[in-house]
């Protein structure tokens, strides 16, 4: 496969779990803020500005929702996301079905009326528009593409954004101004209060919280899970192995992020949690850094210009 076309799959798996993710986490603030009347607005804005590591300070949620939304030209965006993810499968169209690339197109084509529906009527049908969407590509992946090395890098990114993505999740739980109450919202963002309850038949937790989102290996939002397929992907990209084990920098960063959760005792989950977080986040940037100079080093740089008019 071409470095050029890897490196264009990889993203696109990061870029649609990412406006996902993103989706999740805000609509989990405005429906706190529309539930909970003495909730400080402005705090649980720089919370959200913190974890997904926004320099300037949230002045609003509309602010926010601006930069974190509806920003075209922010990679970090819901928009931007979807729109870069769009550009990137415009150019390697041959690698992915025909209904993974309609559907990112419709969706593309589709936002700016559901971003001034957003603006004028609330955003809450917009985030679930993102999450079906998202949901939409996801299963076409599975069901349309072959188990090749398209696929691999698809789900490598995607998987890698997940453990990003729910380390951020979690941060914003811990960091928030009541830190173990309310642990159904962030089940809620991880679209895991049904399994969560069906695994543990019993109240919501901190604890029981944590040790599902973060060590359960049978749910595919799980960080262990994430880290599980994303280390299976590389062991399929590249399965020459030397004698004394693997030199992939990327197999070997996540599989230390992997072991440092599988043997951890769930009773010590919420020592040292925070600085725990950080290094998965950390983790996802040096496995990324050292995938692209593994398989992309060769690949040109890509630089997409958002489009202007419908193509």
């Amino acid at each position: 496969m071409l470095s050029r076309v890897a490196e264009a799959l990889f993203w696109i798996g990061r870029y649609v779990e990412r406006s996902e993710d993103t989706a999740r986490l805000l609509d989990v603030l405005f429906h706190q803020i529309l539930e909970d009347p003495a909730m400080d607005e402005i705090a649980g804005c720089r919370v959200v500005s913190a974890v997904m590591g926004i320099e300037e300070t949230a002045a609003s949620s509309t602010w926010l929702m601006e930069h974190l939304g509806y920003d075209r030209h922010n990679h970090s965006s819901i928009v931007g996301s979807l729109c870069s993810a769009r550009q990137h499968a415009r150019s390697v169209r041959e690698a992915l079905s025909a209904e993974i690339w309609e559907c990112l197109n419709t969706a593309y084509h589709e936002l700016p009326a559901r971003v001034e529906a957003a603006r004028g009527f609330g955003p809450s049908p917009f985030f679930s528009y993102v999450r079906q969407r998202a949901a939409m590509i996801a299963g076409l992946a599975q069901s349309t593409m072959s188990r090749d090395d398209a696929y691999d890098f698809l789900i490598l990114g995607r998987n890698l954004e997940r453990v990003d993505m729910t380390a951020r999740l979690l941060s914003a739980r811990i960091y928030a101004p009541s830190p173990y109450e309310e642990w159904i919202t962030t089940l809620r963002a991880c679209s895991a209060q049904e399994a969560y309850q069906r695994t543990y038949q019993r109240s919501v937790e901190g604890q029981s919280v944590l040790e599902f989102l973060l060590l359960d290996r049978l749910f595919p939002r799980s960080v262990i899970h994430a880290l599980i397929v994303a280390e299976d992907a590389l062991a399929r990209l590249d399965p020459a192995s030397g004698r004394t084990g693997s030199a992939d920098e990327a197999r070997l960063a996540l599989g230390r992020a992997r072991t440092d959760l599988e043997f951890l005792p769930a009773e010590d989950l919420f020592d040292g949690l925070p600085a725990r977080l950080q290094r998965l986040q950390a983790t996802v940037s040096e496995a990324s850094d050292a995938i692209g100079r593994r398989f992309f080093a060769e690949a040109a740089a890509l630089d997409w210009s958002l489009e202007e008019s419908r193509s």
